[in-house]
């Protein structure tokens, strides 16, 4: 039984693999006494939770942790009760994707990271099967969480983007929002982050997966400073949501005309502002 930093254990016995302990969570403490309770002689082992985010540790740690172990977890509660065998969704996804699946969890949306509005686990599932590249980013992240390399940023970009629109061939995913809102009509609510809103994101993720769930067969794991990874405390800690300026400040209403060729009286022309890609001359026009 935990109990801070330290176990409690009846009868006795040597705890010095487990304790002490520095996981802030439960959930990645957990992995640290199925780990235990392997290297102990125990091939299988049960554990209990209703937290999606246990099935995914539990997944990602008996895979880490070899043959030999078969682990189970006691999911839910009443008609939704079930046993899930991580062992064999382990077994099924490989060694590769095990480890990287706690970053892709986080990315997509965990209990300290933000889900992405009308885009379901089963979506960003669907893409990273199509994607070594995602697989071997998503590793680096969990393994070096600090290394923050360009080509490994902009294969999770690419991620993103075709979680949005499947079809495009865009690399910056800014451009993936103006592609969706001007050529496709896409409305405001459902089109991808910006860039810089994606990249704190991308960092509250690395927090979670690459520092708290980065050692979860270790009873230590690296704690960063909170505030240098997409969050902020002014008071109380709160997700950092971009470094932009709010757009409602700078742009109180969104102009754009109906013209088709350069004009001088068109809504852009009256207002003083130059025609924009959402314009029908597509921001062709040189009215100013």
């Amino acid at each position: 039984m935990t109990d801070g930093t330290g176990v409690s254990c009846k009868p006795l016995r040597e705890t010095s693999a487990i304790a002490p302990c520095n996981h802030e969570e439960a959930d990645s403490r957990m992995m640290v006494h199925v780990t235990d309770a392997f290297h102990r002689g125990y091939k299988k082992i049960q554990i209990r939770s209703v937290d999606t985010d246990v099935v995914v540790l539990a997944v990602s740690t008996v895979s880490e942790l070899g043959g030999g172990l078969e682990l189970w977890v006691a999911f839910g509660t009443g008609k939704d009760f079930r046993l899930i065998a991580a062992h064999e969704i382990a077994e099924s996804l490989g060694p590769m994707r095990c480890y990287a699946l706690p970053m892709f969890h986080s990315l997509t949306g965990c209990d300290t990271t933000s889900y992405f509005q009308h885009i379901g686990k089963r979506t960003a599932w669907k893409i990273w099967k199509l994607s070594d590249m995602l697989t071997t980013a998503l590793c680096s992240l969990r393994k070096d969480p600090k290394n923050l390399q360009d080509n490994i940023l902009q294969t999770v970009e690419r991620f993103f983007i075709l979680l949005y629109d499947r079809t495009s061939s865009v690399e910056c995913i800014d451009a993936a929002r103006k592609d969706l809102f001007v050529r496709k009509g896409r409305q405001l609510s459902l089109l991808p982050p910006t860039k810089a809103a994606l990249y704190q994101h991308i960092l509250r993720s690395i927090l979670q997966a690459g520092f708290h769930w980065g050692k979860l067969t270790s009873k230590s794991c690296d704690h960063p400073s909170t505030g240098l990874w997409g969050w902020t405390c002014p008071e109380k800690w709160k997700p950092m949501w971009t470094l932009l300026p709010d757009a409602a400040s700078s742009c109180k209403e969104l102009i754009h005309c109906r013209c088709r060729s350069r004009c001088i009286d068109c809504k852009c022309a009256q207002a003083g502002l130059k025609c924009i890609a959402f314009c029908t001359c597509k921001g062709d026009c040189e009215n100013i």
